[in-house]
């Protein structure tokens, strides 16, 4: 989905740490954390973070760990590394090749940690979470699993989620005495009953291509399970082979030569704000997109956000073997170690505080939906607490949380996808071509 966002307040082109991981710096595998790097002995740990405006939440984290018990017990206190987006990925690649690697750093999972893991450069934390309690039981389990490899946890939650959600217009709706689709064939049928009234059913950004994935996304889910992409995630390029993939392209074909997107899709943004332009001034009906499409909503259009944007899940598709109560987006961020660190007791320590109450209020406060099993209690806080309230138990009750496909691959193969993503939609791909092309990415 290519978006990085503080709980939908500001967008940009996301993936950022991908592109530098993907030509991650092999030197310097002898230098320590950044804390020994430095000749401190390890009592300094130093934490990159992606430096927006929701690290205050991070550096809250860090003023309450340096003075607790657990830093005066680890011997261990921690500094926080604001990095500026746009700067984040080359200074990680660089410095994670050289003395100054960062003891435990901010990512997305999947995909952007695959060369340091494979280069050795991460803690495994499986058996830690699994022999901590706080760990254990402080995390919604699909998000916690969803930054995995594997199988294995390199990563603890740290931020909110941004699961994708199906929006639509309350007042269309209303109108046209309609209800959100809960099933395939009533979407189906919800879209010829809007197109007969003269309105897209659906707003895309599709000059952006990533708002086209989350289709595929969805609907590869809700035919085949969870496991069809986890295939893929880990290696095994034969599983685009699989027969969900290709029936999930078809149905994309017939979204779009069925006009569900409307004729001019393809030239149509949201990053410059054109599709929830039109999603919010009714010439389509609904939107499929992350959950930051409230805050985008909010401050763009705000009479429409209060008044007029419902949300509701992605419709099961009868059939299909997939749970319907899966859910996929960007789980959350990721706070991981580095395997260098001369202090693992004081930065497993400091990954605890993100299971805090403390933490998960902080969150709150800033506008996110936390990720710990603690949260459902403090977002009557909320901005707005009808929203988070859904957003969290539709996570919490999710068996699994896809991890966004261009994330989870990483960089260049995500960018590949993405061609023929773009081919399909467009309809320069027929879905068997989708799919041998997909087969045939390295």
């Amino acid at each position: 989905m290519g978006y990085t966002s503080n709980g939908g307040r500001s967008f940009s082109r996301r993936w950022v740490l991908g592109a530098g991981a993907t030509t991650l710096l092999t030197t310097g595998l002898s230098a320590c954390g950044s804390g020994g790097g430095s000749g401190s002995g390890g009592s300094t740990l130093t934490a990159f973070v992606y430096g927006d405006d929701a690290v205050k939440v991070q550096q809250a984290a860090v003023d309450r760990f340096n003075k607790s018990a657990a830093a005066k017990k680890t011997g261990g206190k921690v500094k926080l590394e604001r990095i500026p987006g746009s700067d984040y990925s080359p200074k990680l690649r660089t410095a994670m090749g050289s003395p100054s690697a960062p003891d435990v750093f901010f990512n997305w999972g999947g995909g952007s940690i695959k060369p340091y893991v494979e280069a050795g450069k991460l803690i495994d934390l499986t058996d830690i979470i699994e022999n901590d309690e706080v760990l254990k039981k402080g995390f919604l389990p699909s998000v916690l699993a969803a930054g995995d490899l594997k199988g294995r946890h390199y990563g603890v939650p740290m931020r909110g989620m941004q699961p994708v959600i199906l929006f639509y217009n309350k007042s269309v709706f209303a109108e046209h005495k309609l209800r959100p689709p809960t099933t395939w064939d009533q979407l189906l049928d919800i879209n010829a009953k809007l197109k007969k009234a003269g309105i897209t059913p659906f707003a895309l950004g599709g000059s952006d291509i990533w708002p086209e994935l989350m289709w595929l996304e969805y609907l590869v889910d809700r035919i085949g399970g969870e496991q069809v992409f986890r295939r893929i995630q880990d290696g095994d390029a034969e599983g685009w082979g699989d027969p969900a993939v290709l029936k999930a392209a078809e149905m994309v074909k017939e979204l779009v030569d069925d006009g569900a997107f409307g004729s001019k899709f393809t030239s149509v943004s949201y990053v410059n704000g054109g599709a929830p332009a039109v999603f919010a001034k009714g010439r389509a009906a609904m939107h499929l997109m992350g959950s930051w499409e409230y805050s985008t909503q909010l401050g763009k259009f705000p009479d429409f956000a209060k008044k007029d944007l419902g949300w509701a899940p992605f419709p099961k598709i009868e059939g299909g073997s997939g749970d319907a109560r899966n859910v996929v987006g960007n789980p959350t961020n990721y706070w991981s170690i580095n395997a260098r660190t001369r202090n693992k007791d004081a930065a497993v320590a400091f990954l605890k505080e993100s299971a805090s109450r403390e933490y998960a209020r902080d969150l709150v406060a800033n506008g996110d939906v936390p990720t710990t099993s603690n949260a459902a209690l403090l977002l009557g806080d909320a901005p707005n607490p009808e929203y988070a309230r859904f957003q969290y138990r539709m996570v919490e009750e999710a068996p699994a949380f896809t991890l966004s496909w261009d994330q989870a691959l990483g960089d260049e193969l995500g960018t590949k996808m993405h061609t023929e993503i773009g081919k399909l939609f467009a309809g320069k791909a027929s879905p068997s071509e989708f799919v041998a092309a997909c087969k045939g990415l390295k």
